[in-house]
């Protein structure tokens, strides 16, 4: 029996706003909404930053706690995995949501790199950072997720990301499943492109679970081409605002929807959030819950 595919929706990122998409949720409940249409597209993993009310970055404990307790309450079965991706702010504070709220999964970047938006057109740099994550760094949030029981999905931007997993698994920091997110098309990082997908999807440990995350508007050649290698994918305001037609999607449950139709029509089914959780060796979906919104 072929693989199922698993769909990971990400919601609503940090950098991007409604005057570029007007439909990019920011309070809460926008964002459980959200979570609700791209659970009933397809997606069993929604993938949550959080957003202040105004729409900037929040960090706070309660803001994750708060966007935990209305997608609990609107789809208490999805897997919920939040980001600690940040720039300017201690380490204590990109992780201590995660250390309070316990989820089932959380973003783990596995190295530092430039990070930047180039615009062809007026060509100018935006939001030209260098994102740090030495090891020491990695090895602490490790090591808070681990106390939380949360699994760590390792982020990529380049294949020698991938290796930098290896000493990490010698210490003993992660453990099986490893879960890997092969993020392409960010400037600084690998280009989108079939043949740089299957360099990392070759790259991986034996046994590995891994997506594909494609940023921008070539994320869908992307995502065909992991199903055709079993591969699971991510869709979601976050990354790209466009559906395969190039019309401007109107929620994260239409690019999900537009996944989901990409994956049987290539002959595979998605995976349920049962079967994804069996996946990941993830807590029954009481316990799940419940560890979610305990203080």
């Amino acid at each position: 029996m072929a693989k199922k595919i698993v769909i990971t929706a990400s919601l609503t990122g940090v950098l991007a706003t409604r005057a570029q998409c007007p439909y990019i949720p920011y309070t809460p409940e926008e964002i459980a909404l959200e979570g609700k249409r791209a659970v009933d597209a397809g997606a069993s993993i929604l993938h949550i930053h959080a957003r202040q009310d105004s729409g900037m970055p929040a960090y706070d404990i309660d803001t994750y706690r708060r966007i935990g307790e209305e997608v609990r309450k609107l789809v208490p079965n999805a897997i919920i995995n939040y980001s600690t991706g940040a720039v300017g702010i201690s380490n204590e504070e990109r992780i201590h949501h995660v250390t309070a709220l316990k989820p089932e999964m959380a973003a783990l970047n596995m190295s530092s790199m430039n990070y930047a938006i180039y615009s062809p057109k007026t060509k100018e740099f935006y939001h030209d950072f260098v994102f740090q994550n030495p090891f020491k760094d990695i090895q602490f949030f490790l090591q808070k997720m681990k106390e939380a029981g949360t699994i760590p999905e390792m982020e990529v931007f380049d294949n020698g990301h991938i290796n930098n997993a290896s000493p990490l698994i010698d210490m003993g920091l992660l453990q099986k499943p490893y879960v890997f997110s092969f993020v392409m098309g960010v400037l600084g990082g690998i280009p989108i492109s079939t043949q740089n997908l299957l360099h990392q999807a070759a790259s991986v440990p034996a046994g590995s679970h891994w997506q594909v995350i494609g940023i921008g508007r070539k994320q869908w050649q992307l995502i065909a081409a992991a199903i055709t290698i079993d591969g699971n994918v991510r869709a979601g305001l976050e990354d790209n605002f466009y559906l395969p037609s190039g019309e401007m999607a109107k929620s994260n449950g239409e690019l999900v929807d537009a996944a989901a139709k990409m994956v049987r029509m290539l002959g595979r089914e998605v995976a349920s959030i049962e079967e994804t959780r069996a996946m990941l060796n993830l807590k029954p979906v009481g316990q799940a819950a419940e560890a979610a919104l305990k203080p």
